[in-house]
């Protein structure tokens, strides 16, 4: 019997179904994978998305917080524990280099075949990370300069909110505060916040370039457009993440500093430095300087290289 349905797993029908099979299969996946990015490219890309998607930002850090009013705090997300906050929340920055860095690095090597000019588009990463790195170190200065350490009285009387009384502690350090297991009150801006905002933004800049380059006819192969969609379902990702520090974790004063610092961040790069063109000192905007051979295309490039949508 296991002689039979081997002889007729390896017969020429078997494997003629299978092979037809197969290949039905990888036809089905390769065209959800072009339909989905298609409609992803047209939507990032777009001109109304372009203009507004910072406000959109901006409205969520605003009103946020209300959500907290309708989500349950016995939910899984209500937990700074959960996994994917220690996952992606704690290393967002990383995750953010590698998607978007591998995207626009095989971008811009596969149409012009230039080493200096891939580096030189990856490059805004390098300066945003710069700029993140040099803010965190900032805001980490500003609450250690204006924080104070306080011991918590566990047993005896309460505030009026309901909250243990603190004790003022003077002359500890922030380090040497939450060593000991007290609490350092200081003036706080979320990075958290910011972090998430400043990838956002970065995300939807970066990415908006693949629908003009489809538009004017590049070629678009499998792990491009893989790229392409993990970026943006890590754009989602940041988005829900964001959403949910604002529902779950409601911080009004800081969390609207953190965000409005992103905010100010990507419209100091992007908006700013960037329009000055790709030199030594400026790494130019997303998509410029890669297809300028078609002397044909001037709408096509302008929108490649964000005219059309700023």
């Amino acid at each position: 019997m296991l002689r039979m349905l081997h002889s007729g797993a390896d017969s020429p029908i078997v494997k003629w179904i299978w092979t037809q099979f197969w290949c039905r299969f990888q036809m089905f996946l390769n065209t959800a994978l072009v339909v989905l990015t298609d409609l992803a490219a047209r939507l990032l890309g777009n001109k109304l998305f372009r203009q507004h998607f910072h406000l959109l930002l901006s409205a969520a850090l605003v009103f946020g917080p209300a959500l907290s009013f309708w989500v349950s705090q016995h939910s899984i997300f209500a937990r700074r524990s959960h996994f994917l906050y220690r996952l992606f929340l704690r290393s967002g920055w990383g995750w953010t280099c590698v998607f978007v860095g591998s995207f626009v690095f095989l971008l811009s090597y596969s149409i012009r075949r230039s080493l200096l000019l891939s580096l030189r588009h990856l490059s805004r990463l390098a300066v945003a990370g710069g700029l993140w790195l040099c803010f965190c170190k900032l805001l980490d200065l500003l609450e250690n300069t204006t924080g104070s350490c306080y011991e918590s009285l566990h047993t005896g009387p309460e505030a009026p909110d309901g909250q243990p009384l603190l004790i003022l502690r003077e002359g500890e350090s922030k380090s040497e505060c939450l060593k000991a297991g007290m609490v350092w009150r200081g003036y706080e801006v979320s990075e958290d916040v910011f972090l998430l905002c400043l990838c956002c933004l970065l995300l939807a800049e970066e990415t908006a370039v693949f629908g003009p380059y489809l538009s004017l006819g590049g070629a678009s192969d499998a792990p491009l457009r893989m790229l392409f969609l993990f970026c943006v379902l890590l754009l989602g990702l940041w988005i829900f993440l964001l959403l949910c520090l604002l529902a779950y974790f409601p911080q009004f004063p800081t969390q609207l500093l953190g965000g409005a610092l992103g905010c100010l961040s990507w419209r100091g790069l992007y908006q700013g430095w960037y329009r000055m063109g790709p030199s030594w000192y400026c790494p130019g905007r997303p998509g410029q300087g890669l297809l300028n051979k078609k002397p044909s295309s001037t709408e096509a490039e302008d929108a490649l290289s964000h005219n059309h949508y700023n």
